[in-house]
């Protein structure tokens, strides 16, 4: 019995939409966020509404509860949508951080990503940050880059 395979035409130039290369979600801020930060579930919250809210990263680097990029600005309480995988054309990244590398969030810097760097552990040991992405593009100084955002849904 002969099986059919379903092909869908894309050629360079389409958009990130195309065939998936870039998921959303809508959530609820947990506070004030910008157009690219990156986000984080506000696990402040009760119950449920944990996987509802978001917030700007602030959390230790390389912090598992980050889970994408805000899309546009939203005020405490709106809906804010997410790129939660895949590509993202804008999205908050230290300057100079260069093209390939895996990212991380910095807790010293709300919303923004970093170059994932080895972080001392336990008894010494050195161990590589849960990334967040990875930079498409080199971030320049306005701080901000081409990522693809590491999908942990």
């Amino acid at each position: 019995m002969a099986t059919s395979t379903l092909v869908q035409f894309i050629s360079a130039g389409e958009k990130a939409s195309t065939s998936n290369r870039s998921q959303e979600e809508t959530f609820l801020a947990g506070g004030a966020i910008a157009a690219g930060d990156w986000v984080a579930l506000d696990v402040s919250q009760t119950g449920a509404n944990k996987a509802l809210y978001v917030k700007e990263t602030t959390a230790a680097a390389g912090s598992a509860v980050v889970c994408g990029v805000a899309l546009v600005a939203a005020a405490t309480g709106a809906q804010v949508r997410v790129c939660i995988g895949g590509f993202c054309k804008t999205a908050s990244v230290v300057n100079t951080t260069a093209a390939g590398s895996p990212l991380m969030t910095s807790g010293a810097t709300p919303g923004m990503a970093i170059a994932a760097t080895y972080v001392a552990s336990g008894g010494g040991i050195t161990a590589l940050p849960i990334p967040c992405g990875v930079a498409l593009t080199t971030a320049g100084v306005s701080n901000t880059a081409e990522v693809w955002v590491t999908s942990r849904f």
